[in-house]
């Protein structure tokens, strides 16, 4: 009996949550969940589980509080942030041949958390700082948020990647990142992910940014694994999910060296909590992820398939996917496929 953590989030994260579980029990494993809510439970319950299945929790933007999505991240160390964008035939999408994985760097970057209000005392020192040893200006109305790319970070986030490649049987993989303009950060991140290539016997390339971004849109299919630095990771992992459909159908994984935490890359969308109408695809994925990593291999495969079904039937399903289903009848058609 494997014992994991499951913490429903806000907005539509209990509905969402409730299907993901129905459907990951329906497939014959046994787990023993323990619902908790609250940051010091959830460290604590993941702490001494391992895993966790989680679902969205709303963050304040431009005000409030930082983040609980990244605070977990951070104080559980869980560095890399795993989201595949794979094509299910019956998904409204422009692409049919997306099978690629986004690997981002999860606990630097701008979402370091380092940070300096307008205005404040340390905000006009830092200012002054910068004025006096770099002869910079920087206009005194400014928000300063640092930047931190560090070569511990960047090796194991690019080791990371070429070892999911390894393991997964994927044929390249692609650095992001923007050294030509940013080159004491990003310039670090591209030469380490270059030594970090050269071990592995895998087809390596690295792409600016922007330039990545043209690409997918344009063809997707040449595109196997990518690693990114975290903001970029964040921003080109929504690009792919709409390369496949959206967010509705995209999950993800957050892995460190002990804990591992399952969620869909979607957001809590309060206006539609409690309606029984938002998709659980990307929950349900995310907990096909889950069995994958506690090498319930057959149990994922039937759970995924069940889903593919039902996506290519397209009676059973949510109003984004097409049909007229809500959140848990989605789910009883999923499970009664398994």
């Amino acid at each position: 009996m494997k014992e994991i953590t499951l913490i429903p989030g806000d907005g539509i994260g209990p509905e969402v949550i409730a299907a993901a579980k129905r459907c990951i029990d329906a497939t014959g494993v046994k787990i023993t969940w323990e619902t908790v809510s609250g940051f010091h439970s959830m460290v604590e319950s993941i702490k001494e589980n391992k895993i966790a299945l989680k679902g969205p929790i709303t963050t304040p933007i431009g005000k409030g509080f930082r983040s609980l999505n990244v605070g977990l991240r951070q104080t559980l160390d869980l560095y890399a942030n795993v989201r595949p964008a794979k094509y299910y035939p019956g998904v409204k999408s422009l692409f049919k041949d997306v099978d690629l994985v986004v690997i981002r760097e999860n606990t630097e970057g701008l979402y370091a958390g380092i940070e300096y209000a307008k205005g404040k005392a340390d905000t006009k020192k830092l200012i002054s700082f910068v004025k006096k040893t770099l002869q910079k200006e920087i206009r005194s109305d400014s928000g300063i948020s640092l930047k931190l790319t560090s070569v511990m970070a960047s090796r194991r986030i690019v080791e990371f990647a070429f070892q999911y490649a390894k393991k997964n049987k994927r044929k390249k993989v692609t650095a992001v990142h923007k050294a030509n303009i940013l080159k004491y950060s990003d310039g670090l991140f591209m030469r380490v992910a270059d030594q970090v290539a050269k071990k592995y016997k895998i087809s390596f390339e690295q792409k600016l940014v922007d330039n990545m971004c043209m690409q997918l849109v344009q063809k997707p299919h040449l595109y196997d694994v990518l690693v990114l630095p975290n903001l970029y990771g964040d921003i080109v992992s929504d690009l792919c999910a709409g390369l496949v459909g959206g967010l509705g159908v995209a999950p993800s994984g957050n892995f460190g060296e002990k804990y591992a935490v399952f969620e869909p890359v979607h957001g809590s969308a309060p206006k539609y909590a409690g309606k029984n109408k938002v998709n659980p695809t990307a929950t349900i994925l995310a907990g096909v992820m889950l069995l994958r990593h506690i090498k319930e291999e057959k149990a994922a495969d039937k759970l995924e398939r069940a889903v593919v079904k039902v996506i290519k039937a397209g009676k059973k399903v949510t109003y984004d996917l097409g049909g007229k289903a809500g959140t848990k009848q989605m789910a009883d058609e999923v499970i009664r496929l398994l």
